[in-house]
């Protein structure tokens, strides 16, 4: 009998197709003595364990990077990472050697202590790991109890995979192409699954509630990425339905493909330029496949992750030319190294902090350090030849902070005009405008840059003091609230008074709902995931600034939030009825 559950719409799409339950088996673990001429072998048992689950997850590492993408694949460097943890490794072998338990008991109980300990701590990234952290330890287990790895790897058709809950180890064996979509009973649109859901467009509802109970293995599932339901056992009628809705989405990307080649202007003549955000040459050549104007913010911190050493200036230098040769002769934001404490990278030796988004981090330390700044700007001149290549500061608070860093830029022109490498000498300084005190100060930092990039990500968390990872404080993250768009409008207003561009590289860069206020603030550039160019770009040539500023007009004069949201969406409404486009609705997600 037809059923539908509501859940949270993660990954665009519809999927229709048989259901594939996955549940991970449960590993029993029974208390057990040892004597005390076994204690070294079960020592020597968990050692081995453990070194086998660093190959696994190297093996697992490489077909991420290459299946699913470089950001995706960090994850399994964090599980790499605790295995050398002196709290668990080192702690579980004593408790062999202390208390003569079996190697599964010391390290179950090892893996359950750190989880506990884990979960008490208020840092959502820090909480975020328990995830991993018992991923980590079934493995091991596994390895220990001599059990084969359940994965999803061996599908017998093309099926919708239905699960609690999916871990990393799991959504990365994967074999897409067998994969129609995914629907879990936990997660939400931060989790893993949920990244590689987007990352790869499958079709994806997380946050279901009990929903495996009443399924079985082959029932027809319906997953609406877009309205966040799954529909169990649907009729033929609802089957025919969403048929047609998924023939739709289907024929609105063919649709969406005809405008990779025309520009996102509106009706009036208003150009906008598009770009894309990357973090590697790969990403790079995906991107290029959309056409867009060029790259918005290539970010350079894979560059440093996963390694003992620093990246040296020659490699980076290959990096960015490579990507240069990718996309010239269009135009490449290159930005710094953008890191802190939040993270472990061993080449950088980061101490721990109490709220590293608050502290030691991207462009403090880049001056703190000059020689891995300057190594990497040596690298990005060097490439500058090969493309349009603009160089950009993240995290900037202050003047002084510019006017530093533009000072080793200077050192290093200067290095290289007497090694005679050849560099271009006009490359444009833009820096990111991410910290309110930025935005308050954007007139007199206007003076000291070629352009500004906005970062809503984190001028929104800390304009509101709100970790945007935390569930509890998630309602804080207000894209459209007064507050936020008075400093959006405050930095183009300083950008422009000073014949200065501005663009955009955060997540509301490419939230089709943002896109006509952005417009009609004066935005000269968007930078966004490739996979949202083309919607946006689809919107912008239905408008016209007039209109655009108009509604701005009208949005300042608002002071809730939902009521600025709600205009919008009529807005968008008013302009979807005028050009009679179905498809235009179901992009904006209203």
């Amino acid at each position: 009998m037809e059923k539908a559950f509501k859940g949270i719409a993660a990954s665009e799409g519809i999927a229709i197709g048989p259901a594939i339950i996955y549940q991970r088996p449960i590993l029993e673990i029974f208390e057990k003595k040892i004597k005390e001429e076994e204690r070294p072998a079960e020592i020597e048992r968990l050692k081995q364990a453990v070194s086998q689950a660093k190959v696994q997850l190297e093996e697992i590492k490489e077909k991420s990077k290459k299946e699913v993408g470089l950001k995706e694949a960090e994850i399994f460097s964090a599980h790499l990472m605790l295995l050398d943890d002196p709290l668990i490794l080192p702690v579980a072998l004593h408790k062999i050697s202390q208390k003569k338990i079996s190697a599964e008991q010391a390290w179950q109980e090892v893996i359950e202590e750190a989880a506990a300990l884990f979960e008490q701590i208020e840092d959502e990234y820090i909480r975020a790991r328990v995830v991993d952290l018992k991923d980590v330890g079934e493995r091991v287990l596994r390895n220990l109890q001599g059990k084969r790895e359940e994965v999803l790897s061996e599908l017998p058709e093309p099926s919708i995979i239905l699960a609690a809950d999916l871990t990393p180890s799991d959504t990365a064996q994967m074999i897409f192409s067998k994969v129609l979509g995914l629907a879990t009973e936990q997660g939400g649109r931060t989790s893993h699954t949920a990244i590689i859901a987007r990352a790869l467009e499958l079709p994806t509802v997380v946050g279901l509630g009990d929903i495996i109970s009443e399924a079985s293995n082959g029932l027809t599932l319906i997953v609406d990425g877009y309205e966040g339901l799954v529909i169990l056992d649907p009729t033929p009628a609802t089957r025919r339905k969403y048929q047609e809705k998924k023939e739709v989405y289907l024929a609105e990307k063919r649709k969406l493909a005809e405008l990779r080649d025309l520009p996102a202007q509106t009706q009036d003549g208003f150009r906008l330029e598009l770009a894309v955000n990357i973090g590697n040459p790969k990403d790079a050549q995906q991107a290029r496949a959309y056409h867009p104007d060029g790259v918005g913010l290539f970010r350079t911190e894979f560059l440093y992750l996963d390694r003992n050493c620093l990246p040296e200036e020659e490699e980076q230098f290959q990096t960015y030319k490579e990507v240069a040769e990718i996309f010239s002769p269009k135009p490449i934001v290159i930005r710094t190294l953008d890191i802190g404490g939040d993270k472990d990278i061993p080449c950088l030796d980061l101490p721990k902090e109490l709220n590293p988004f608050l502290g030691w981090r991207a462009i403090r330390i880049g001056l703190d350090r000059p020689e891995i700044l300057k190594t990497q700007l040596r690298a990005i001149l060097r490439a500058s030849p090969f493309a349009q290549i603009k160089l950009m500061f993240p995290m900037i608070s202050t003047i002084d902070e510019v006017r530093k860093a533009k000072a080793l830029v200077e050192e290093v022109k200067k290095e290289l005009l007497h090694q005679k490498v050849p560099f271009e000498k006009k490359v444009e300084i833009g820096i990111m405008i991410e910290v309110p005190s930025a935005a308050l100060a954007a007139d007199i930092l206007a003076k000291e840059v070629d352009f500004f990039s906005i970062g809503t990500n984190d001028l929104i968390q800390y304009t509101f003091s709100a970790d945007r990872g935390n569930q509890r404080v998630s309602y804080l993250y207000q894209p459209f609230h007064p507050a936020t768009l008075r400093l959006i409008k405050m930095t183009v207003e300083a950008a422009h008074a000073h014949g200065k561009w501005v663009g955009m590289c955060g997540e509301m860069a490419g939230e089709i709902l943002a896109t006509p206020l952005l417009v009609g603030l004066g935005i000269d550039e968007l930078s966004m995931t490739a996979t949202s160019l083309l919607r946006v770009k689809q919107v912008v040539r239905k408008l016209s600034l007039a209109d655009c500023q108009k509604l701005v007009r009208e949005v300042f004069r608002l002071t809730e939030t939902s009521q600025i949201e709600a205009r919008i969406k009529d807005f968008l409404k008013e302009k979807e009825k005028s050009s009679h486009s179905k498809t235009f609705a179901r992009g904006s997600r209203f």
